[in-house]
């Protein structure tokens, strides 16, 4: 693959950067923007940053991930909140590690999306990653070292969803690239599990159909979201249309390298350094 840094489009050209100077880490403006977004991840584990792109990148924006959607690995199947079928004789039949909902829906893997798109150009801004971190309150941030699951294009077609889960890495930074003719709304309960603690019973809840701790959040093309997946339980409603985000995997330390079983399942296949980074997840917590 040609080198992503001698192709990086200038981020300026599709960024507004009115409204979001990410070059200029000492903006009054930048920083009022971290603060608000830091103090939303602390009280709800999620924060929005609307209209990232500006309006006239939005065509190119949409077209970049069209273009790579056949690409997706597709699956459908039915998942726990832990990423795995359930069938756990340790467990009831009602309880949450053997409760499964439909997943349907696919991702394109990092090394089949093109140096010299939008999408891959912002993952590699160094000011872009630094915004990131300083929203979140994290000294550094690292690109993953998965060469799959770095950056991730997932995409939904009709009638597709995610039910109820948690994500594999502890946060995500997510861009909307083509939104639904309708549904596909985002939905989460903000940290219902904890490093140790499942919580089980507040799970079993939210299975169950209450929606006192759910949130929901409307995404627009262009629209940046920073979200703390690890310990907020979440889903995507069902799609009518077609849905297409952008996920960016960074993490506070560096060489992070997704589970082998996970990654087969979500993109089909591993390589050598998945199989070589097998265990390396040690917070106590399913999935």
């Amino acid at each position: 693959m040609t080198n992503t840094l001698l192709n990086r489009l200038d981020v300026s050209t599709f960024i507004d950067t009115d409204r979001y100077p990410i070059h200029r880490p000492e903006d009054p403006k930048l920083q009022q923007i971290i603060a608000d977004a830091h103090r939303e991840l602390n009280a709800t584990g999620c924060a929005h940053l609307p209209a990232v792109f500006r309006p006239e990148a939005h065509e190119q924006l949409m077209d970049e991930t069209t273009a790579a959607a056949p690409d997706a690995f597709e699956l459908t199947r039915a998942l726990t909140p832990y990423g795995d079928g359930g069938q756990h004789d340790d467990w009831p039949a009602d309880h949450p590690r053997n409760r499964t909902g439909t997943m349907s829906n696919g991702f394109v893997g990092k090394d089949l999306i093109p140096a010299d798109t939008m999408i891959r150009s912002l993952y590699d801004d160094p000011d872009f990653k630094r915004f990131a971190a300083d929203c979140m309150g994290i000294d550094r941030l690292h690109q993953f070292a998965d060469p799959i699951r770095g950056l991730v294009i997932n995409v939904m077609n009709d009638g597709t969803q995610m039910p109820w889960h948690y994500d594999a890495n502890e946060f995500i930074v997510s861009l909307m690239t083509r939104k639904p003719a309708a549904g596909g709304t985002f939905e989460y309960c903000a940290d219902l599990r904890e490093p140790g603690d499942e919580h089980y019973d507040d799970v079993q809840q939210v299975l169950d159909g209450d929606r006192g701790p759910v949130r929901t959040l409307e995404l627009d093309v262009g629209d940046l979201q920073l979200f703390r997946g690890r310990y907020s339980l979440h889903r995507i409603a069902p799609v009518d249309g077609i849905r297409h985000t952008v996920l960016f995997g960074y993490s506070e330390t560096p060489g992070y390298i997704g589970g082998v079983e996970s990654t087969r399942y979500g993109y089909g296949r591993v390589t050598q350094e998945h199989l070589d980074a097998a265990g390396q997840h040690t917070d106590g917590l399913a999935g």
